[in-house]
């Protein structure tokens, strides 16, 4: 059965290359990412790659791609918004065990809802941390570190993230 596996990875891997020149994981050739966003109840039109680490309770609205490698904490509540792009190798939380650790285990695990609103970019490598709200028509530049709210047709990057001017369409 393993090599049978195998033969399929190899013949689908080829079909990827030569239709999209691209190569992704045995996961991602076997799934539909518009399928794996329906199942988890995602908005019309959203796409997941197969390899997205899903906790607890996400929302996401319509026509919104989740980039591959990305990590979904909804533990504590999180909401991403329609027409979002959330790039490849994002992690989003909404809780921390920072006091659970420094207080050996005295206190408890922090959570807080975080909520991405509708058009927001979000690049690559970006970390989000709990209890942020993103709004509207927000872009986060690549490897940025996102630990406070970033107001609507806001840009920002760099970590930590500073305003560095507004979206303008």
């Amino acid at each position: 059965m393993l090599e049978a596996l195998r033969r399929l990875q190899k013949t689908l891997q080829v079909e990827k290359l030569r239709e999209f020149k691209r190569r992704v994981s045995f996961g991602d050739l076997i799934t539909d990412r518009w399928e794996n966003a329906r199942e988890y109840g995602f908005g019309e039109g959203s796409s997941c790659y197969d390899n997205v680490l899903i906790l607890g309770d996400v929302a996401v609205g319509a026509h919104t791609w989740i980039g591959p490698n990305v990590i979904l904490d909804g533990t504590g509540g999180l909401s991403i918004g329609d027409h979002c792009s959330i790039s490849a190798g994002v992690q989003i939380y909404s809780h921390d065990t920072v006091r659970r650790s420094v207080t050996l285990g005295r206190e408890p695990i922090a959570y807080a809802q975080t909520t991405i609103g509708h058009g927001v970019y979000i690049g690559p490598n970006t970390i989000i941390t709990k209890g942020v709200t993103i709004g509207d028509a927000a872009v986060i530049g690549a490897m940025s570190f996102v630990n406070k709210d970033v107001p609507a047709r806001t840009k920002v990057w760099g970590a930590p993230a500073q305003v560095v001017g507004e979206v303008d369409v």
